[in-house]
């Protein structure tokens, strides 16, 4: 403010060509005039300008923002195709882009969000489990598995997880932070990158609730089913939770077409109870009311995952409990062996116990189908490969 109550304000900052910064000053005085000054000031590597991430931008929020930097709004379709559709990692592997746009968004922006630290290869089927390192020091897990042609990715949501399941490795960590889109998304463009194969299907059952990280994972599956992103359909893209009700009843008052899957693991609220913390807040009756709501008002039937324990949940009376708790909703029910580790005291059923559960159900009114581990050698399940690196620091 001037003596006579004149104003000025920083209204824009931009990068020109040939690395000058552009500042836009906006003065108005007490008198009614106005003047607008730009001042060009060349940049010789003293000055910098905040550097933005836009890896995670949909394409209204890239279109936002190319428009906000004086460009085109059309360049945001030929950025967002590069990140999510080709996976580059710099802006100057954008070749249709002129030099002089490619070094301007250099200076403002990056695309590239994390660094695979170490890669673990099965020697029992095509399984990788990938260790990612992100920018501020956490990492987090992702699986590749390959099923004859169908090849699916488990991607994480979280460093850590604030649920803290019995039976999960991650939960021992703890909850460091929420992913962003841009870090779930990266997961699957850089193990594309280092398979060099297309993902045909996407399940977010790594490390984290997606359902507790809810915005940030739809906007990441949204980007993975887009028609200029990965053009994964949205049946190939699976979304579980360990049952947050608000978030079930939400994503289906949103019409997502995402699958949804539910990690049930038990038949009665005292199993539950012991092995997902999450049910002393919301029973089974008030689990099972959600779900309902969801197939109800989606038309779509429901995934529920089934962990067999040795001993714990793998009973005849735990089978029949299972047709009576759904039998009258629209699902399929996966049986999952559990996939015994170091951190934790749980076991893995014998193949004769797994075998009598699934002729215990063979009454049900729903599939029921098996989902065998996958990288066994490898710690694949979420977060052995975490705590294996944290303990060697």
């Amino acid at each position: 403010m001037c003596s006579n109550n004149c104003k000025t304000v920083l209204r824009n900052k931009n990068i020109c060509a040939d690395n000058y910064l552009q500042y836009s000053l906006f003065v108005s005085c007490s008198s009614g005039k106005r003047l607008i000054l730009r001042v060009n000031i060349r940049n010789k590597g003293n000055l910098q300008m905040d550097e933005k991430n836009i890896k995670g931008l949909t394409l209204p929020e890239l279109e936002n923002w190319v428009a906000e930097i004086g460009e085109s709004p059309f360049r945001a379709k030929q950025i967002y195709r590069w990140m999510y559709q080709r996976g580059v990692r710099s802006f100057e592997e954008m070749s249709d882009l002129s030099k002089s746009l490619r070094n301007k968004l250099a200076q403002m922006a990056s695309v590239s969000m994390l660094q695979i630290d170490t890669r673990f290869r099965s020697k029992t089927d095509q399984s990788v489990k990938y260790l990612f390192r992100l920018s501020d020091g956490n990492a987090v897990e992702a699986v590749y598995m390959v099923e004859g042609k169908r090849i699916t990715l488990c991607l994480s949501t979280m460093v850590g997880c604030p649920v803290g399941c019995a039976y999960c490795a991650t939960g021992i960590m703890g909850f460091k932070r929420n992913l962003t889109a841009g870090e779930i998304v990266d997961q699957l463009l850089l193990i594309q990158q280092d398979q060099q194969k297309k993902a045909t299907n996407i399940v977010f059952m790594g490390m984290g609730e997606p359902f507790l990280n809810y915005d940030n994972v739809i906007k990441a599956a949204s980007i993975l089913n887009s028609e200029l992103g990965q053009e994964i359909a949205a049946r190939r893209i699976i979304i579980s939770t360990a049952g947050i009700i608000p978030a079930i009843h939400r994503f289906a008052d949103e019409g997502h077409r995402f699958k949804l899957a539910i990690s049930l693991n038990a038949s009665t609220d005292a199993q539950r109870d012991e092995l997902v913390p999450v049910n002393l807040k919301h029973p089974l009756w008030e689990l099972m009311a959600a779900v309902k709501y969801y197939t109800d008002r989606s038309k779509r039937r429901v995934t529920f995952e089934y962990i067999l324990i040795k001993d714990f949940n793998d009973t005849p009376q735990d089978a029949r409990r299972l047709i009576k708790m759904l039998g009258q909703i629209p699902c399929k029910l996966n049986i999952i062996p559990y996939n015994q580790n170091e951190f934790l005291l749980y076991k893995t059923p014998s193949e004769d116990k797994l075998n009598n559960f699934l002729k215990d159900l063979y009454q049900a009114p729903f599939a029921v189908t098996v989902r065998r581990s996958k990288g066994l050698d490898i710690a694949a399940a979420c977060g052995q490969l975490y705590i294996r690196d944290k303990s060697k620091i």
